[in-house]
């Protein structure tokens, strides 16, 4: 390999240095922002997941009634009664506290099953009555979806922290063949090149 051919493979080497560095510093950068942000909006509402006899309560009722949210047992009774900061939290608030809180809504109707009920309800008790769960109904999917778009960011934060470590590996490897460049590879090409002479004298 000439001069010049290995200088511009220590220039492009050094250029990757810098840019898988940086890159693997923006993405811990967004893993930490994406989560001081999901914390940020959700420590002022200060939702709990539910502890004691209310777990017990809720955990009953999904082996009863929801056994397609038995999955998220284990995480109940991991985050029992913890404060909601962070996305998978805020993911099982959403789907399996609020989730089985809303199925028992009029049998598990959606919000827009129940608006259009109330709206064609004649008898006036039977209308405000309907109107309530519309109302309970709105709140809880809408409180559901807003913890559910938490919990989505966070997955991105954490592609992003995944991302950094890929980056940070990927610019190891590149220093280390820098450094084999620099370092080791001109002592093999003089060893190389001493060779040839050592055999010439000696033959």
């Amino acid at each position: 390999m000439n001069r010049e051919l290995r200088w511009r493979i220590i220039i492009l080497q050094v250029v990757m240095v810098v840019v898988l560095g940086a890159g693997a510093g923006l993405a811990f950068w967004g893993n930490s922002f994406t989560n001081s942000q999901i914390q940020a909006q959700l420590e002022p509402q200060q939702i709990f997941l539910p502890k004691g006899p209310q777990l017990e309560s809720t955990i009953k009722e999904i082996n009863e009634k929801h056994t397609d949210l038995v999955p998220y047992i284990g995480a109940l009774r991991q985050y029992e009664g913890q404060q909601v900061l962070n996305g998978e939290q805020a993911h099982t608030f959403a789907q399996a506290y609020l989730g089985v809180h809303i199925r028992d809504i009029d049998n598990g109707k959606p919000y827009s099953v129940l608006s259009s009920e109330a709206r064609a309800e004649k008898d006036p008790a039977l209308k405000a009555e309907k109107d309530a769960n519309v109302q309970t109904a709105f709140r809880g999917e809408m409180l559901r979806a807003t913890l559910n778009q938490a919990w989505a960011f966070s997955i991105f934060g954490t592609v992003a922290l995944y991302a950094g470590f890929g980056l940070i590996l990927a610019t190891l490897v590149v220093v280390g063949t820098l450094v084999f460049e620099m370092v080791f590879a001109p002592k093999r090409a003089e060893e190389a090149a001493r060779t040839p002479s050592l055999a010439t004298s000696r033959a």
